[in-house]
């Protein structure tokens, strides 16, 4: 047994039936690589089996503790059942994009059944009309809950099942499996009992450790003569209560390409292109809804906080910082100036008060407390009345450069799909692959009726950006 932290929790919390708190996944494979040219649902599923021991949250699922007077725990499920978590499906012809984001969408609105370990894999053939990929790609549809694992342990756990070569790795054995029973109800209660007790401890070390933290923000102001920055960001159609109902799209562009356009602004990072594509997109978007706000959009930028030592832990381990995305500004290279600069004064500000500080907070908070907010928040419509703290999420998480295999088929390419809540109806999951990096938004149906013009807007906005800094056309980016 081991105990969620609050900030695992409050994903649990805030989960209702219209926001499903899971995060996930389209990674699509070239089965011609494996021995044989022919791969099997089966192989895949025995693939899959023999790497459960890797990663521990194949096989947990959560018991809460009665009342919710403590935050729950992970218990290994004795009657965990793979071919539950394993499904297979196959599209309709043709098998273009446009049919894989929407079956993707639908299988991303559902919620996970939060009585079993809290993932689901599908296998998805039949992409046999999108372009750039080899007859008989399928793609992997990937669905883990956001209280198991953040983007960086999410790449843990997808690494535990790929090889980097074709032919599968010896995988070593484990110890024989055998699963745990429920822990008692009282035994719960006494250790929620035995937390309370002890919680006062672990804040007053949390508030020793704030009070220089402040001392530093202070100074970092004082000795660079910055602002604090005051930006209140307008409301837009993303930022309402969403339907149960989601939408899917991506795109994909040279990484070398995206690391010369930074080269453009000094200091610049990739990241920084990122956010001003993003930031370009939403621009288009709304100026053709005829919906741009004055005054810049603001997305916040999830910030890892995993040290070495956390490398293989599952759970949350993020703090964020906001980025204003420049949407009121027409010129592109002015936009990537404008966030490049947003981005440094918010990575001081963060730095200087400690980005894991930030999140040691959450673990104070009542579940109890917890609990009740996040279903006031939905049942009372909140998100209508209250102020908006950021317009969307933009979530950055490097990935191998080398390529990765499942089952002996290699993975061509991935995109994120990630949850959206009342208040915050957008999100873009950014990964990086073998050169490319692939921008890819989830979305409530209703906000975003037209998913494919926004990838259109997405591709506009970044040869926007290339032209202005002056950096040769990249290749042809296919899926």
């Amino acid at each position: 047994m081991q105990q969620l932290s609050g900030q695992d929790a409050s994903f649990l919390y805030f989960e209702t039936p219209t926001t499903p708190m899971h995060i996930g996944g389209i990674m699509i494979y070239d089965p011609s690589t494996v021995k044989g040219g022919k791969q099997g649902f089966k192989d895949i599923l025995r693939a899959i089996e023999s790497r459960l021991h890797l990663a521990r949250s194949f096989r947990e699922k959560v018991v809460n503790v009665p009342f919710n007077l403590d935050h729950p725990w992970w218990v290994e499920d004795k009657h965990f059942d793979l071919e539950y978590h394993v499904r297979h499906i196959r599209l309709p012809e043709p098998g273009d994009w446009r049919q894989l984001c929407i079956q993707v969408a639908r299988l991303h609105s559902r919620p996970l059944d939060l009585t079993r370990p809290l993932w689901e894999f599908t296998v998805v053939e039949g992409l046999d009309a999108i372009p750039g990929l080899p007859k008989g790609s399928y793609a992997i549809v990937t669905k883990i809950h956001h209280a198991c694992i953040d983007g960086m342990s999410g790449v843990d756990l997808i690494e535990a099942i790929h090889d980097l070569e074709p032919q599968p790795a010896e995988i070593p054995k484990s110890k024989p499996w055998s699963g745990e029973s429920d822990p008692n109800p009282m035994e719960l209660l006494f250790r929620a009992q035995i937390n309370n007790i002890t919680q006062p401890f672990r804040f007053a070390e949390v508030m020793a450790r704030t009070v220089p933290a402040m001392g530093r923000l202070g100074a970092l102001f004082a000795d660079r003569q910055l602002e604090p920055p005051r930006f209140q960001p307008p409301r837009t159609r993303f930022n309402h209560q969403v339907t149960g109902h989601r939408v899917v799209e991506g795109r994909r562009f040279e990484l070398a390409t995206i690391r010369a356009i930074k080269n453009a602004v000094p200091g610049a990072t990739v990241n920084d292109v990122v956010l001003a594509l993003v930031g370009g997109a939403l621009r288009r978007y709304l100026e053709d809804k005829q919906e741009l706000p004055d005054q810049s959009l603001i997305a916040m930028a999830p910030i890892s906080v995993r040290g070495a030592e956390g490398k293989n832990a599952m759970g949350n381990q993020v703090a964020a910082m906001t980025v204003p995305l420049g949407t009121e500004i027409a010129d592109p290279l002015e936009r990537l100036k404008s966030v490049h600069e947003s981005a440094v004064t918010s990575k001081a500000m963060t730095n200087a008060v400690g980005a894991k500080l930030l999140t040691d907070y959450s673990q104070f908070i009542p579940s109890t407390t917890a609990a009740l907010a996040a279903r006031l928040y939905t049942e009372y419509g909140l998100a209508e009345r209250m102020s908006v703290p950021f317009n969307c999420v933009v979530t950055n998480v490097p990935g191998p450069q080398v390529p990765l295999y499942c089952a002996g088929a290699r993975l061509v390419s991935q995109f994120g799909l990630g949850p959206i809540f009342d208040g915050m109806g957008l999100i873009f999951p950014v990964f990086s692959y073998c050169g490319w990096v692939m921008v890819s938004l989830t979305s409530c149906r209703e906000m975003m009726p037209d998913p494919g013009f926004f990838g259109e807007c997405l591709d506009e906005s970044f040869e926007a950006l290339r032209e202005a800094t002056g950096v040769a056309a990249p290749e042809s980016a296919t899926a």
